[in-house]
């Protein structure tokens, strides 16, 4: 095993520049699959607080770094959309969201919408004792009641302290929501149609844009049903 990844086969979600270099850090296994970016990369290549892995390791042990909530000592330990990155020092807060191209950036965030994340339910399955246990984007579970009125394909906020669902938005058409890979991935938009296709191709999404009077579409999978604070953080962030 090495700790090495070659930049030109790297997710193109990862905030790298391909050609700079040969390889760059290799995630360790944990949420968001193949598309989580090792922490490194933020804090080394995107923010510029550290310029090693040696000094990343030292910042990390000073448990002054938060994901979700949690400290977290792993400068490999993967990063990806919608994560809540929290710096305690500085009083500096981040979520992870996808820009137009589809690279995953840094939105800043205040301490009040840093306590908690959006998830996309993925999964949906009874477990024994009557309850329904939801899977999220990013491989966290909650535990509901069985009449709980959650689908797949819906969002929720979800408190990092404890776990509980503060907000839940639906996956409906006239619900605003934002494309979060392919060409128009970063997109924000109200969706105006859900085309559900009789075989096994994906269905296909129309939404008119956030921002003016045209329309895009995209695959259902590529979709996450969000409100306008969403919207708001990241206008302020690009300003």
């Amino acid at each position: 095993m090495t700790n090495h990844q070659k930049r030109l086969s790297v997710p193109k979600s990862w905030p790298v520049e391909r050609k700079e270099e040969m390889f760059t850090v290799k995630a360790d296994a944990g949420p968001h699959g193949e598309s989580g970016v090792p922490l490194l990369i933020l804090l080394r290549d995107v923010l510029g607080y550290v310029d090693s892995r040696k000094e990343a390791r030292y910042a990390l042990n000073q448990d002054s770094i938060h994901i979700n909530g949690k400290a977290v000592s792993d400068e490999e330990r993967p990063v990806g959309m919608f994560d809540i990155i929290a710096f305690s020092e500085r009083e500096e807060y981040y979520r992870v969201f996808p820009d137009e191209g589809g690279r995953l950036t840094l939105t800043p965030l205040d301490a009040d919408s840093a306590g908690s994340k959006l998830g996309k339910i993925e999964g949906k399955r009874n477990v024994p004792g009557g309850d329904v246990q939801l899977t999220l984007h990013d491989g966290q579970t909650l535990l509901v009641e069985d009449d709980s009125d959650y689908s797949v394909g819906d969002s929720l906020v979800v408190g990092n302290e404890d776990g509980d669902i503060v907000a839940h938005f639906e996956y409906e058409e006239g619900a605003l929501a934002t494309a979060v890979a392919g060409k128009h991935a970063g997109q924000i938009g109200t969706i105006e149609e859900i085309q559900v296709t009789k075989s096994s191709s994906p269905n296909d999404v129309i939404l008119s844009a956030y921002d003016g009077d045209d329309t895009f579409e995209t695959v259902e999978e590529y979709i996450v049903t969000i409100d306008e604070n969403f919207v708001d953080a990241d206008e302020e962030g690009d300003e």
